[in-house]
């Protein structure tokens, strides 16, 4: 390990405890979920599996790898996971390489994005992009926070790697993710303090490039027309989203009811996957959604309070942006669901069936738990007695 000890040694005095709030709202909205898709999915599997609970058992698989990631990233040394970087990004290039390659990756939908599994798991590397990228733009704003404010060509390896990333998501087919990602990494730049003058001069040739892929594929064109045309093709391209907006809509402000109550979400196609906020707000209601977004709001506030008052800038910077993943990704989902955007594809954090999505989503929950243990009232200082600082707005390294 090149000298580095595994587990945080940190001395008692410099340790803060774990952020009981954060902790307890990510344990409440992982359990919530689970619970949605218990109820949300048992009449398809019955019809596809003749198991009820076949998508509740893969799901709580993928969750036990998902707590022990949790546990891990919320125990290492802030070190040993930058020094593993180079690592998770190079594993993070080849899975994306190795789903074009025949009879490992998995087409559905006519487009590939999964990779196979043994035991009939299924993993979706562009769900480790979003973890990936964070972890790289972190530490590269905490290694040039010196300077990139003064030499803005500091940048141009970032974004290059950036770019390569997105593009290498944006092959799988998946522009929504491409685009959700980058303006994730869009709100990291602004976060890190750095000028954007070269960003709005890309922005016309970015617009280009995205409306040429939105153009690519037929199926992206029927769901902007779709968005832009509600009422029409009910039976086909709009069927999905008038049926989750009409769930959302029945639910009243109590709801209907888990099991025989949901009338119109049980029929919205794949409802345990990217539509389970349809079901939620069916059987729950308003009453059910404002307990969502309390949860999802406290979650949001206890992360970003740490990113903030954390002294090491790395953390710092990694904590906002998966707090900014995790947000952004369940209000675009919500937004979706209710008919304010064009269906997407992502889904909905700790919620939505899907191993991947709730694997990296824990691990990125176990880093700011770690984040959130760094003592906040001393400064701490690193391996070269350098005393860091936590910036948002471009404060320097000091000897």
């Amino acid at each position: 390990m090149g000298g580095y000890v595994f587990f945080s040694d940190r001395p008692l005095e410099k340790y803060h405890k774990s952020d009981f709030l954060f902790l307890l709202s990510t344990i409440l909205l992982l359990g919530l979920g689970i619970f949605t898709l218990y109820f949300a999915s048992g009449n398809t599997a019955s019809k596809m599996f003749g198991d009820s609970m076949y998508f509740v058992k893969r799901q709580l698989a993928y969750v036990a790898f998902g707590i022990f990631l949790l546990l891990f990233f919320a125990s290492v040394r802030m070190q040993l996971i930058k020094k593993m970087l180079p690592f998770i990004v190079f594993l993070t290039i080849m899975l994306c390489l190795l789903i074009h390659v025949p009879g490992i990756g998995i087409e559905k939908n006519d487009a590939v994005r999964w990779i196979r599994m043994p035991m009939n798991f299924t993993f979706q590397p562009s769900e480790l992009v979003k973890f990936a990228i964070v972890l790289y733009l972190a530490n590269y704003f905490d290694k040039e926070a010196s300077i990139l404010d003064d030499d803005e060509k500091t940048l141009f390896p970032c974004v290059m790697m950036m770019l390569f990333q997105l593009l290498l998501v944006a092959f799988q087919k998946d522009l929504s993710t491409t685009a959700f990602i980058f303006v994730v990494c869009m709100v990291m730049f602004v976060a890190s303090g750095v000028r954007l003058r070269w960003f709005f001069l890309l922005l016309p040739l970015l617009l280009i490039a995205f409306g040429i892929f939105v153009l690519s594929e037929e199926y992206r064109i029927e769901r902007v027309i779709g968005f832009v045309r509600p009422e029409e093709h009910a039976d086909t391209i709009n069927y999905q989203p008038i049926l989750s907006k009409r769930a959302v809509s029945t639910g009243g402000f109590w709801g209907t009811g888990i099991g025989s109550g949901l009338n119109v979400s049980m029929r919205v196609p794949e409802v345990q996957s990217d539509y389970i906020f349809a079901a939620w707000s069916e059987a729950m209601g308003l009453f059910g959604v404002i307990v969502y977004f309390v949860l999802l709001g406290v979650f949001s506030w206890r992360g970003y309070r740490t990113a903030v008052i954390c002294k090491n800038r790395f953390a710092a910077y990694a904590s906002f942006g998966f707090v900014s993943m995790i947000l952004l990704q369940s209000l675009l989902n919500c937004a979706v669901v209710c008919g304010a955007l064009p269906s997407t594809g992502i889904p909905l954090p700790f919620f939505s069936l899907g191993g991947s999505s709730i694997v990296l989503s824990l691990a990125m929950c176990g880093f700011i738990i770690n984040a959130s243990r760094f003592d906040t009232e001393n400064d701490i200082v690193d391996e070269n007695n350098v005393v860091l600082i936590n910036s948002f707005s471009g404060v320097n390294v000091y000897e």
